[in-house]
């Protein structure tokens, strides 16, 4: 047993140990300048925000020190088990948890609240890395590609059904994972093209060329677009390419020769035609020579249509009025800066008055005077803006690009699917929350309400990475063992 233990600790990766302790104090002291309060200075009290989370930073090495003493092979062994015990909380939690601001997430145990959303991301990394290292498991097999987006959806589910879509968003960042153990890019970049339709759909909805939406029109210039350049791409074939271009512009040019003329006519309609017959001809294009991309190109030419006609749908009945005003004002299209705009341009203030060196610590007047909402929690990054200005800001994300590419490299050097799954799961989650949370911050992104990793106030949120990341520290200091 003592040599056993020996051996687990001259194989924890230290570095990665390193950067999220730094990480982790770094957070402590920016609660404290955050939350701090001019009749009680000390950093240490247990009745103010940083001492509490001086209480969850000591449970949390705590529990990390219990994950490192455990064995590698139960991750994997209990990894289901695990899943479906955190599946079953986040149901509970949809009937008891307490409505709190419109959400019903955090279940109240006493004194403490937790959220086991945070603690479902571990889980569903786990299983998800359980699936695919299964025996004979090859992810580009509908059936297998269907089973594992079921245990990354099922959690996205029933978080929304808690009226916490942040969360919920954070397990779409797993679709990275399923890419590197195969899934083809095509998923991905259509994913990518199913935002910027929604983007472009919902900013330019309401702006008129006569009567003709320039939303709508846009991205069906867009789909057009796209379907040429995968025929490039994919197909490699310039004669198909060019049959389709020259259709387009002879059908455009008439259109707007009868513009000229005087008739009146959507463009949306003609767009919605010319989509279509390219879409007939390569049907023909198919049947003559068999090759399966095609088939692909005219699925994600209808594909891209029906999500386009369905974004006004999704954008003004399935989002909430608060949700709606969010996205809008991200988009520029409302200002609303006593409302929904409000936390992002006081955020945008305090970082913008920090300037290259900021204010000096416990200095920043925005944050002092408490004038950013929720800033030691989910705006916890504009105190560090206005505070330690654009270096301090630098390095926060440097120790984060840090450590998500020593996470990489952990996954990388692993000798089972099982742990090179799970470390990228860990991977796509860090990074997904850094971006959205920082975007959000500085206005590039929507108010969706998630936290900064370590930073952030809270026992649940830093418990859930701090397990997540330990989980994946014991799986790298077991892989020499013989499995």
């Amino acid at each position: 047993m003592v040599s056993r233990e020996i051996n687990i600790w001259k194989s924890i990766d230290w570095i990665t140990v390193v950067l999220y302790t730094i990480l982790v104090f770094a957070g402590w002291v920016s609660i404290y300048a955050a939350s701090y309060d001019f009749d009680n200075a000390s950093i240490f009290d247990f009745n103010e925000r940083s001492g509490k989370q001086l209480l969850w930073i000591g449970l949390s090495f705590g529990i990390g020190f219990i994950l490192l003493m455990l064995e590698a092979r139960m991750y994997e062994a209990l990894a289901y088990f695990i899943y479906i015990v955190l599946m079953l909380l986040l149901v509970a939690t949809i009937f008891l948890a307490p409505d709190i601001k419109g959400s019903r997430s955090w279940l109240v145990l006493g004194p403490v609240n937790l959220q086991p959303a945070e603690f479902a991301k571990f889980a569903t990394a786990l299983a998800l890395a359980r699936l695919i290292s299964s025996y004979n498991f090859v992810l580009v097999k509908p059936a297998n590609f269907v089973r594992a987006c079921s245990l990354i959806l099922l959690p996205m589910l029933l978080i929304m059904m808690q009226k916490e879509t942040g969360s919920a968003l954070v397990y779409g960042s797993l679709a990275f994972v399923l890419y590197r153990e195969g899934m083809s890019g095509f998923v991905l970049f259509g994913g990518l093209c199913a935002i910027i339709y929604f983007v472009v759909g919902v900013k330019y909805a309401d702006v008129l060329w006569g009567i003709t939406s320039v939303g709508e029109l846009s991205v069906l210039v867009l789909i057009m677009l796209v379907i040429i350049g995968m025929l490039l791409v994919n197909y490699r074939d310039l004669i198909v390419a060019r049959n389709i271009a020259l259709f387009v512009a002879v059908a455009g040019a008439i259109c707007y020769v009868l513009s000229l003329l005087g008739v009146i006519f959507d463009w949306v309609y003609v767009a919605v035609g010319v989509i279509l017959v390219s879409c007939l001809y390569l049907v023909v294009v198919y049947l003559q020579m068999r090759v399966k991309i095609i088939w692909m190109i005219i699925g994600f030419a209808v594909a891209s249509m029906v999500f386009l006609f369905s974004v006004n749908y999704v954008f003004t009945e399935i989002l909430e009025p608060h949700q709606q005003i969010r996205i809008k004002v991200a988009l520029g299209m409302e200002e609303d800066l006593r409302g929904a705009g409000y936390n992002v341009n006081q955020s945008k203030i305090a970082i913008g008055s920090g300037g290259l060196w900021g204010k000096g610590f416990l200095n920043g007047t925005q944050t002092k005077l408490k004038y950013v909402p929720e800033q030691d929690t989910d705006f916890i990054f504009c105190t560090i803006g206005e505070e330690e200005g654009f270096w301090g800001t630098s390095l926060v994300v440097i120790i984060f690009i840090a450590l998500i590419f020593r996470i990489m490299y952990i996954a990388e050097r692993q000798r089972t699917a099982f742990g090179r799954v799970y470390g990228y799961c860990v991977t796509s989650i860090l990074f997904f929350h850094l971006a959205i949370n920082i975007g959000m911050v500085i206005g590039l992104c929507p108010v969706i309400g998630i936290p900064l990793p370590f930073f952030s106030y809270g026992g649940s949120s830093l418990w859930g990475f701090t397990i997540l990341l330990f989980i994946l520290l014991r799986i790298d200091a077991g892989r020499l063992e013989s499995y």
